[in-house]
C-alpha cells in the first residue's frame, strides 16, 4: 500500500521540535451532528493548529426531498410540505407557495385575508427571531436569555395556536385566502400579546446586547463584507448586518406591504454581534407592523377565502413568487402543465444561500470562534436540504 502526497497532507499532524513544521494541516469533521445548528450538518475543516485554514459545509443529511414530493401532491397538499423546510418560519413558507399558485391562476384574494396574512406573517417572524435570540447566546455559554426568549415566544404562540390550532406547523394558508375566519375577539387578544412582549423585550435586550462576555465572543468575529454577502446571495438579517439594504417588503412589496412604511434594520460591521443586533431590532419592527395590520383587519369586513372547485388545477405556465421570510428571501418557482399537481416546484431558500458564506467566513478564525460564527448565521438545516 502506498501513500501519496495528498494523503500525507491530511494525515500528518503537529509541529516538530523548535517549531519546525512536520506536516501541514489536519482535516477535522464537525458532524454530521448538531454543531450549533437547527438540524444535521457536516463541516469539513482544514486546521493549522487551532486556526481554520479552509472550511467546506457539506449538506444533504436531512433527506428532506420536499421539491420532489411537491410533484406528486396536489395544490392543497403541498402546503403541509412547504411549512416544514424551515420549521421556524412555517407560516411564511406556506404563504410563499400559495402566493405562487394564486399568481399563476390570476386569483384575487379578499382584502381581509391579505391583512390577516400579513399580521400572522409578522408574528411568525417574531417567533423565529426569538428562537435564535435565545438559542444563540446559549450556544456560546449564556443560559439565561433562553428563558426570557421562550417566555415571549409562549405569549405569541398562544395567539397563533388559538387562530390556527398549531404551534409550529400552522397549516392556516389556503389557495385563495385563509383556512377560516379568526375567532371572535382574537385581534384584541393578539394586540394585548404584542403589547406584553413589547413591554418585556427590554429584559432580554438589556441582558445580552451589551453583556461584556457576549461582546468579547462576538464583536469583530466572523466578519462578512457586503461584497461577499452579495456574491454568495445572502439575504435577510445576515445580509443586512453587512450593510446590504434589501427587504422585499419595501423593495418589491407583495400582499399589501406597499401600504405600510416598513423600516429596514441594517448594520455595517458584518460580524456576529451585528447579525444578533439586527435580529433583536427586527423584533421591535415586526411587533409594530403586526399591530398596524391588526388595526386594518378590524376596519375590514368580508370573507377570508375564495370558493374553489373540488379539484384545483393551475393553468399551464410558470411563475415565480418570492417573499421576505424571517431568515431571508424565499423564492418559489412553479411550473404547471395544467394538472392538479405541480410539474415542478423549485425552492430558493434563504438558509441555502446564507450557509454557503461559511466557506468564506470560517477560514482564519480559531476553533473556539467556530460555534459563535456558525450560530450567528441563523439557518435551519431543513431549509438547506429542502
Amino acid at each position: 500500500m502506498t501513500t501519496d502526497a495528498a494523503d500525507l497532507r491530511e494525515l500528518t499532524v503537529g509541529t516538530g521540535a523548535g517549531g519546525e513544521q512536520l506536516g501541514t494541516d489536519m482535516v477535522l469533521n464537525i458532524g454530521p451532528q448538531h454543531p450549533s445548528t437547527h438540524g444535521v450538518l457536516r463541516l469539513k475543516l482544514v486546521l493549522d493548529g487551532e486556526r481554520v485554514v479552509a472550511a467546506e459545509p457539506i449538506v444533504g443529511y436531512m433527506h428532506r426531498g420536499a421539491e420532489k414530493l411537491f410533484e406528486v401532491r396536489d395544490y392543497r397538499q403541498i402546503i403541509v410540505l412547504a411549512n416544514r423546510h424551515d420549521w421556524l418560519s412555517a407560516f411564511s413558507n406556506e404563504l410563499g407557495v400559495v402566493l405562487a399558485v394564486e399568481r399563476l391562476m390570476g386569483m384575487e384574494v379578499p382584502e381581509r385575508a391579505t391583512w390577516l396574512r400579513m399580521a400572522l406573517a409578522e408574528l411568525n417572524r417574531v417567533l423565529n427571531h426569538l428562537m435564535f435570540l435565545g438559542s444563540y447566546p446559549l450556544e456560546i455559554g449564556a443560559i439565561t436569555p433562553m428563558f426570557y426568549a421562550f417566555r415571549e415566544r409562549e405569549t405569541i404562540q398562544a395567539v397563533m395556536e388559538e387562530v390556527s390550532g398549531g404551534r409550529i406547523h400552522y397549516m392556516f394558508n389556503r389557495v385563495g385566502g385563509l383556512k377560516e375566519e379568526v375567532p371572535s375577539g382574537w385581534t384584541g387578544r393578539a394586540r394585548a400579546a404584542i403589547a406584553e412582549v413589547r413591554r418585556r423585550m427590554p429584559d432580554l435586550d438589556n441582558l445580552i446586547r451589551r453583556n461584556e462576555i457576549f461582546l468579547a465572543r462576538t464583536v469583530g468575529v466572523g466578519v462578512l463584507s457586503a461584497a461577499d454577502a452579495a456574491a454568495f446571495g445572502a439575504s435577510g438579517p445576515v445580509a443586512r448586518a453587512s450593510g446590504l439594504d434589501l427587504d422585499l417588503r419595501r423593495d418589491e412589496p407583495y400582499l399589501a406591504y406597499d401600504q405600510l412604511d416598513v423600516p429596514v434594520v441594517t448594520k455595517t460591521a458584518g460580524d456576529c454581534h451585528a447579525r444578533f443586533e439586527v435580529l433583536l431590532d427586527q423584533v421591535y419592527v415586526s411587533l409594530d407592523l403586526a399591530e398596524q395590520c391588526l388595526d386594518r383587519v378590524d376596519r375590514i369586513s368580508g370573507p377570508v377565502n375564495t370558493r374553489l372547485p373540488k379539484v384545483l388545477k393551475a393553468p399551464e405556465g410558470h411563475t415565480y413568487a418570492w417573499t421576505e421570510n424571517p431568515l431571508g428571501i424565499n423564492g418559489y418557482y412553479l411550473v404547471s402543465r395544467g394538472e392538479k399537481t405541480p410539474w415542478r416546484m423549485k425552492l430558493r431558500t434563504a438558509s441555502y444561500a446564507n450557509v454557503q458564506a461559511l466557506s468564506s467566513l470560517l477560514p482564519g478564525c480559531l476553533v473556539p470562534d467556530l460555534i459563535a460564527i456558525l450560530g450567528s448565521m441563523f439557518f435551519v438545516v431543513g431549509d438547506i436540504d429542502k
